[in-house]
């Protein structure tokens, strides 16, 4: 690689972009993803491009080329728990690698955070998070919830005025992330066409397919010392392709809630039918049979909708 100066910068002749790749860290936070996420191959196809996008900027720079700092802001939309969190995370630290942001940090808020609940409160509090996210990911959940036209006392309104002034006149300093359900994101933007204009990558993130989700399962289960036999695992194949057809359905949160509910079983049935010394092989094993139990299997009747009401609707989704 060859050095040239130019006035009083140094640029380079040349770039060894597979090179960048790996000790920029980018191909180490893409190997985190892999082992911290399921599936979700055009999510992460997407955020392969983007770094490739990032990394030919920096290039660019680096050799003194015509360049212009991208549009960083972004929307992630799809149902709950399907890596959206996790994502931002990654990409925040992505951001920081590549020196698109000073900090790396990642700020994750809901609309509580940001809207006051009087004249004058509304202000403070969203100026007060984004001194925090500066330099970093503003990570927005649900960001629909800031828009309620039908409330004309409502402060929504004060705090998306001051974060696409922020967005469009620091996006040097500060990466915002949107993210909720596909269609009300959709009409968010609809009634707030400021902030689709700020926004230059939009990721849809799918649901995960029940073999996928049969992975999650097994990986959270070897995480606590848990396995499933035989019987169960076909048992919880079963569950999973029921419960993706039911009411309140989250993704991985659906899961983790029914392993918990599976180990409670579980412990039950060993305090039931132990009279002597438990091993660690029984005591760390799934069976079918406190899968089978679940009222998931039985919920074709209306008023049978209970397993603690779907986990407390999957805990408010």
């Amino acid at each position: 690689m060859a050095d040239h100066t130019e006035g009083n910068e140094e640029f380079v002749s040349s770039v060894d972009l597979a090179e960048e790749y790996k000790t920029s860290g980018v191909e180490e936070i893409f190997a985190e993803l892999d082992r911290e996420l399921v599936g979700l191959k055009p999510v992460k196809q997407r955020i392969r491009e983007t770094a490739a996008l990032l990394l030919v900027e920096r290039a660019r720079r680096a050799m003194g080329l015509c360049h212009e700092a991208p549009t960083l802001h972004m929307s992630f939309t799809g149902n709950p728990v399907t890596g959206k969190t996790t994502v931002a995370l990654r990409m925040s630290n992505l951001l920081y690698r590549l020196g698109y942001v000073r900090k790396g940090h990642l700020v994750s808020v809901t609309r509580d955070d940001l809207v006051g609940q009087y004249i004058g409160h509304t202000a403070p509090k969203t100026k007060e998070v984004l001194k925090k996210a500066m330099g970093g990911v503003l990570f927005i959940d649900e960001a629909y919830y800031l828009y309620r036209p039908d409330n004309e006392r409502d402060y929504g309104q004060e705090a998306i005025e001051i974060l696409l002034q922020v967005m469009e006149n620091n996006r040097d300093d500060l990466v915002v992330i949107l993210a909720g359900y596909s269609d009300r994101m959709d009409k968010f933007y609809e009634s707030n066409p400021g902030f689709r204009s700020r926004i230059a990558h939009h990721i849809d993130f799918p649901d995960y397919k029940s073999d996928e989700l049969f992975t999650i399962a097994e990986s959270m289960l070897d995480e606590q010392n848990y396995k499933l036999d035989a019987e169960a695992q076909d048992m919880l194949e079963k569950y999973i392709e029921l419960r993706k057809t039911q009411p309140y359905f989250a993704n991985a949160r659906s899961i983790r809630n029914a392993l918990d509910r599976a180990k409670l079983r579980q412990a039950n049935r060993l305090f039931e039918s132990q009279t002597g010394p438990v091993n660690a092989e029984e005591i760390s094993t799934i069976r079918a049979a406190d899968i089978a139990s679940s009222r998931v299997f039985t919920m074709g009747v209306p008023d049978s909708m209970r397993e603690e009401d779907i986990a407390e609707q999957e805990n408010k989704q």
